[in-house]
């Protein structure tokens, strides 16, 4: 079953105990390639006022401090895409609860920040492939947002 250059049905050349190991020692690295292709799109569309980076709670990708606006780009692996479905046949117990701890920490970290008084834009990476009209009426909420304050 392959859906979005990944192939998930092969079945792995480790051993469950081997293959845990292995991911264990992987490190985030953010959603890098994602994250500039939205700083490509806010840059051209003369976004401005974001910054990456920033100790805001929940870590977002990119945060609007004079709108107090949080943009998170959501990979659509680790936080379960609805249009996607990308779920591993190989432990996909294992994955459906992970998918859903994710989901939860995510409803948690938006909760929070809209209790704070922030705004909360989720971007799926999927979007960030069509860069159309999808990423169109997405940029433009974000900058009439940005405007609004």
């Amino acid at each position: 079953m392959e859906k979005s250059g990944c192939y998930l049905g092969m079945p792995d050349v480790f051993s469950r105990k081997k293959r845990s190991e292995v991911m264990s020692k992987i490190r985030s690295r953010n959603n890098r390639d994602t994250e500039l292709a939205l700083v490509r799109l806010l840059r051209v569309n003369k976004i401005k006022g974001w910054r990456r980076h920033q100790r805001v709670f929940g870590h977002p990708d990119f945060v609007f401090s004079r709108s107090r606006m949080a943009v998170f780009v959501d990979g659509c692996f680790w936080h379960s895409c609805p249009r996607c479905r990308l779920i591993p046949k190989q432990n996909s117990s294992f994955w459906r609860r992970k998918h859903a701890e994710n989901k939860l920490r995510d409803q948690t970290v938006n909760r929070t920040l809209r209790h704070k008084g922030w705004r909360v834009i989720r971007i799926w990476e999927c979007d960030m492939r069509k860069a159309g009209v999808v990423m169109r009426k997405k940029l433009k909420a974000i900058l009439n947002r940005n405007r609004s304050n």
